[in-house]
């Protein structure tokens, strides 16, 4: 089989991550395999936050925590590396563009035996005051949008097995 079509089938989500950080080498190769996904008339309106830095990743997850309406919940699983994708809302395409960078994300980081998953609530987040206190302290300006959170690190467990295709999922003519 085709090792993209093989990789796109295996790819799961990680709910349980090992706490050691990723070498750079390996989150630079994701985070540049983000900046090839497909954007509206190559516009290019995502850009992606690499967090390493463990102060501000505890404090996203506990903005998102406080989104999803729970305390006491780490809902990025133990990850140690978050990589947050914004986007120019400036861009019509923006959302589409910006879901594209994390399929790329997500895609490159199980090519390289890293586990991942996209967590949601990165608009509430970077609506928020502090959210947009975040990018103006990391110097980023314009009128982005949070599109995602790919989570990734080493899974601390085995991955599920896929569960089956609907039926119907496609129709030839």
């Amino acid at each position: 089989m085709n090792q993209v079509i093989q990789t796109i089938k295996e790819r799961r989500s990680c709910r349980s991550f090992q706490s050691d950080m990723l070498p750079d080498e390996i989150i630079q190769q994701i985070c540049e395999a983000g900046t090839f996904a497909p954007t509206g008339m190559n516009r290019q309106s995502p850009i992606i936050i690499a967090v390493k830095d463990k102060a501000l990743r505890d404090k996203l997850s506990v903005m998102n925590a406080k989104i999803m309406g729970k305390e006491d919940f780490d809902p990025f699983y133990n990850a140690p590396v978050i990589l947050v994708v914004l986007a120019d809302k400036t861009i019509p395409t923006y959302v589409y563009d910006g879901s594209l960078v994390m399929q790329n994300l997500m895609l490159s980081a199980q090519s390289l035996g890293i586990g991942n998953i996209w967590i949601h609530r990165a608009k509430e987040e970077f609506d928020s005051e502090e959210g947009k206190a975040i990018l103006k302290e990391l110097g980023i300006e314009g009128d982005y949008e949070g599109i995602g959170h790919c989570a990734i690190g080493y899974p601390a467990s085995d991955l599920p097995e896929a569960r089956p295709r609907k039926e119907n999922y496609i129709y030839y003519k």
